[in-house]
């Protein structure tokens, strides 16, 4: 009866294995197929879509055709993210080695948890947030109508900390106690280790955490729609409205028809987030072949 409990089990664990991959498969051969169509039979490069700023996909444009020029989408997400991660990973760096090495028992027990509680707010709640208090703030100090790239970075900024300050906390607890050991032994002061020892020995697992937070920014789509203002150009200041992919699929989508050339327009950019997806993918196996991830 126990080998039949064990065979069972196996291939249980076997369909359900295959069953992933499957999915997965699938999914990534349905975008990619919608997302070439626009360019089979259609006589449209992918140059033109790639590094245009022309976007009408509804009626013909100025040279007799419909525009798909997704440039201004593509750079507002690249924009957003990156300075998204730019603000918030030397604080959740900070904060990780504050957690580990410097906080009291107590502080720890406080400090993680609540951290932790911002990856469970809903993305409206940080969007509807941004909306009644950033972009009025943003429109007070600077001027213009508030709806800008640094609205929908700063509310990025808030969202991926979670991730990268878990990744970090678990990669720095995870470093043998030798370490700090031994850097004490030769006279280092906390902060010298943390800097020259710790440091250096957690940046790969780190790094995979930024790299997992970025991923997460570039494919956030209803808190930034409601903060960025989702202008259909490439931005020439932080406190410009732009738009990015994830906004102009979900802005677009109930207004086309499956098989239309629009439609497919925007599956093109879900292609384009899913190619993302897998250079972060690569990113985070490469850092991982690095060092201690």
């Amino acid at each position: 009866m126990k080998w039949k409990n064990e065979i069972l089990g196996k291939w249980t664990s076997f369909l359900c294995a295959g069953l992933v991959i499957v999915i997965t498969l699938s999914i990534v051969s349905f975008i990619g197929i919608k997302g070439l169509s626009t360019f089979i039979n259609t006589g449209i490069s992918p140059v033109d879509v790639l590094f245009s700023t022309d976007w009408i996909p509804d009626r013909p444009d100025a040279e007799g055709g419909p525009a798909l020029g997704i440039l201004p989408f593509f750079v507002g997400s690249i924009v957003v993210s990156l300075l998204a991660v730019s603000l918030s990973a030397p604080l959740s760096i900070m904060a990780a080695f504050f957690i580990n090495e410097i906080a009291p028992a107590w502080g720890k027990k406080m400090l993680q948890p609540a951290i932790e509680l911002l990856a469970g707010i809903p993305s409206v709640v940080y969007g509807w947030l941004g909306l009644s208090i950033l972009v009025p703030l943003i429109r007070n100090a600077f001027g213009g109508l508030g709806f800008s790239l640094l609205a929908g970075a700063l509310v990025l900024a808030v969202m991926i900390m979670p991730t990268i300050v878990s990744v970090s906390v678990d990669t720095i607890r995870a470093l043998p106690g030798s370490y700090k050991e031994a850097a004490f032994a030769l006279g280092s002061t906390r902060w010298q280790a943390i800097r020259t020892v710790l440091l250096p020995a957690a940046l790969p697992g780190i790094l995979t955490g930024i790299v997992l937070g970025l991923s997460r920014a570039f494919g956030e789509a209803l808190a930034v729609q409601m903060v960025i203002g989702n202008v259909r150009e490439i931005p020439n200041s932080l406190f410009k409205p732009a738009t990015t992919l994830t906004s102009g699929i979900t802005m677009d989508m109930g207004y086309t028809v499956m098989g239309s050339l629009w439609n497919n327009a925007l599956w093109t950019m879900a292609l384009l987030l899913l190619l993302m997806s897998f250079v972060f993918i690569i990113l985070i196996r490469l850092i991982g072949k690095k060092g201690l991830a």
